[in-house]
């Protein structure tokens, strides 16, 4: 049973900003896109710092719409989520000591979407590390210390996560070695994330059940973006060109964005003044959309303009 309720007035209101997205930006195929929106009508149960337990919490069926949301697309930094739950879970079990080094990883990781830093944790929590090819026996040992993240979310028994694959670093120029092995001769062993994995997993961080009331508050204070940031030249700021691009400014935004020539993705949580909060997730492919800053932002538009419509 998935997390949350379709709802009637959601799938229409959804339907009709896939409508407009889909005749301002003609290029855009039906399958290109994949959507997850949740929508936290009062009595609010996330950002409340904790004070919801998850037995109460994962009682509460909240509404939402899905478009494709269960299609396995390549998540680029998105996956980035899943390892930071990941990691902390380890700190929390004391599987892993902390650090400062670690603690720097994690941080770069999720607020800059450093690769570098990615790696490290990838390496802590697996136990394994990037280098030349090795042998049938060290690499099936290999092979299945790097899977541990992945065994962690099947453990947790969600229908959204049955599909996923979360396995694999992520990389500028790309694998080298061992891991351009690991990652297969046809690229099948990549990374794979839906919409509704995506939406279920920053659900329980909001929602203050991701590790614990306290590490989701550590994730919380990670995933917090400014609808300012500084302008780097030659950096993406995982707001411009993303979610955050077509929010009013007095929102507040916790987001995780993911792109490459490819994709580009934005998962998010977003407060507005007198209007609800959402939860919304947004995957889209093509090496033309990829390039495009005003896709993701036109559809976070939509929706902020479409909960005036709500009952």
């Amino acid at each position: 049973m998935t997390f949350f309720s379709p709802d009637e007035q959601l799938e229409q209101l959804g339907k009709i900003i896939l409508e407009s997205t889909w005749g301002e930006f003609p290029g855009l195929t039906r399958s290109q896109i994949a959507l997850t929106w949740i929508v936290y009508h009062p009595p609010v149960i996330v950002n409340t710092g904790g004070a919801i337990s998850p037995t109460e919490f994962w009682k509460h069926r909240v509404g939402g719409f899905s478009y494709r949301g269960s299609e396995r697309i390549y998540p680029a930094s998105v996956v980035k989520l899943f390892y930071l739950v990941a990691i902390y879970e380890w700190l929390e079990g004391g599987m892993i000591p902390s650090s400062p080094e670690l603690e720097r990883a994690i941080l770069d990781m999720i607020v800059d979407s450093s690769n570098d830093a990615t790696s490290l944790v990838v390496d802590v929590l697996t136990g394994t590390t990037s280098g030349p090819e090795l042998p049938p026996g060290p690499f099936a040992t290999w092979k299945y210390q790097r899977n541990i993240v992945n065994r962690y979310y099947q453990s947790l028994g969600w229908e959204e996560l049955e599909s996923i694959n979360v396995n694999q670093k992520t990389w500028g120029d790309g694998p080298y070695g061992r891991e351009r092995v690991f990652l297969g001769e046809l690229m099948d062993n990549r990374n794979m994330l839906t919409t509704d994995a995506v939406a279920r997993l920053l659900h329980s961080i909001i929602g203050g059940v991701a590790v614990s009331s306290g590490r989701s508050q550590q994730m919380m204070n990670l995933l917090q973006r400014s609808l300012n940031p500084p302008k780097q030249d030659g950096v993406e700021n995982q707001v411009t060109g993303f979610l955050g691009g077509g929010l009013p400014n007095n929102a507040q935004l916790w987001s995780k964005a993911g792109w490459t020539s490819q994709v580009r993705h934005d998962a998010a949580y977003i407060e507005i003044p007198n209007k609800p909060p959402f939860l919304l997730v947004v995957f889209t492919e093509g090496k033309t959309h990829s390039n495009n800053p005003e896709l993701i932002p036109f559809i976070s538009r939509a929706v902020v303009n479409a909960l005036d419509n709500l009952g």
